[in-house]
This record gives structure tokens, C-alpha cells and sequence, in this order.
């Protein structure tokens, strides 16, 4: 199969440093999860990061520039090129450049938040269709709506709906990551929902959950498959 790994991340901007200034602490053990579960990925041949965006099957090379500045950390960018790359890629960029993979050729590739399950599927099995060892790298956050004091406020399905996906990145579950409603995930504020479907047209691999909790009332999920 030329997947043959992927890594799960989340994608806050408070995981760079000089972003959450004195908070930097508090998700200590988040970045730490984020590059031990990258450390997975350093025997591919070639890096794919897939983040969500505008559209989907928007491609960028390793050139491509992010910026933190939106966040209050202007002085903080990745890539050498014209700053093009959304949030999601940005902060993969990022990990990466800071991990054991940073040598790694990679692509970065976008998938539209509101992408059909289908859509998400399609280009999962067109990303997957290479002669390499190809590693993907899949940027997503779980609900923004895990406690009274998320960025919205507390849903009663929302730790529900974060389990779920916990559960199915711990075993691979290709067929329940595929089959997440994509209006529930909305109404949830669910970022992750679409990359992670992208990451369901990759089967027969084994999952291993590393990081599940929600600091600030956001669920975040690490996961290896291999």
C-alpha cells in the first residue's frame, strides 16, 4: 500500500509557543504527543499534509509559507514562499519543521470544510495512489463544544461525538471515521471532521491513540496508524 503510515494532529495555534505566551506550559504534553506520533512517519518517502481550507484538492509544496501573526505571533512563519497556506497547513508545517521529519519532501493539500463524505473519500484514494512509501500528516480538531467555557458553548453531544472519534483513531476504524454526519459535526464545530474522512479511504493499518482531551473545551486527538 504506498500509505503506510499516517499521524493524527490538532491544529490550535496556542501549540506554538509564542502564541500562548505564558499558557505555552499548559499544552506541554499535547506537543509532546504531537512529535513523538511524528517521529512515526521518519522512514517514508514522502510527507502529505492534509489540512482543512477553502477547497478541496488545493495543492501547496514545501515552499509554501504560513504565518502566525493572526494569532499575535507575527514574528513566527513557516516556509520560504508567499504566505498562502490556511491554519491547518500552517500549523502541520510547523510541527514538522520542529520534528525528526523536517527533512522529509512533503506536499500539503486541502479539503473544503463542507467537502461530502464522498469528496473526502475520493481524494483520500487519489492521495493514496503513489509508487512511494507515502506518510500523511492529518490536521484536525474535535469539537469546539466540549464545556461552558469553549469558544461556543457546551453541547450535550459533544463528548459524545469526540469518544467516538478517540475510539475509531485508536483502532483504525476506517468505516466510522467514514461514516461521520458531516451536518452533526458542523453543528458541533467539529474541524477535524473532513480530514479525517479523507484519512478513512487508507485501510489496513493499526491505530494507536496517544493524546485525547479537550484543555480548552476543544477536543484534541494524537493518533499513529501504521
Amino acid at each position: 500500500m504506498p500509505v503506510v503510515a499516517a499521524v493524527v494532529c490538532p491544529h490550535p495555534p496556542l501549540l506554538v509557543p509564542e502564541v500562548a505566551s505564558g499558557a505555552a506550559a499548559e499544552l506541554d504534553d499535547l506537543r509532546a504527543a504531537c512529535f513523538a506520533a511524528l517521529d512515526q512517519l521518519a522512514d517514508v518517502d514522502r510527507l502529505v499534509v492534509v489540512g482543512s481550507g477553502p477547497t478541496t484538492g488545493t495543492q501547496y509544496d514545501g515552499t509554501a509559507a504560513g504565518t502566525f501573526g493572526p494569532y499575535g505571533a507575527s514574528s513566527v512563519r513557516v516556509g520560504s514562499g508567499p504566505v498562502v497556506l490556511p491554519l491547518s497547513l500552517t500549523m502541520g508545517a510547523w510541527l514538522i519543521g520542529r520534528s525528526k521529519v523536517a527533512g522529509v519532501p512533503r506536499t500539503s493539500v486541502t479539503v473544503a470544510a463542507d467537502e461530502s463524505p464522498a469528496g473526502c473519500l475520493a481524494l483520500g484514494k487519489e492521495l493514496a495512489g503513489s509508487n512511494d512509501r507515502v506518510g500523511l500528516l492529518v490536521m484536525g480538531d474535535g469539537s469546539a463544544r466540549r464545556s461552558e467555557h469553549s469558544p461556543v458553548h457546551l453541547h450535550p453531544r459533544a463528548e459524545i461525538f469526540d469518544s467516538t472519534i478517540a475510539s475509531a483513531l485508536a483502532l483504525a476504524d476506517t468505516t466510522t471515521l467514514a461514516a461521520l454526519d458531516p451536518d452533526l459535526a458542523a453543528e458541533l464545530s467539529a474541524a477535524g471532521r473532513a480530514p479525517w474522512q479523507v484519512l478513512a479511504a487508507v485501510p489496513e493499518l493499526t491505530g494507536n491513540l496517544l493524546y485525547h482531551a479537550a484543555p480548552y473545551g476543544v477536543g484534541y486527538f494524537v493518533a499513529v496508524w501504521s
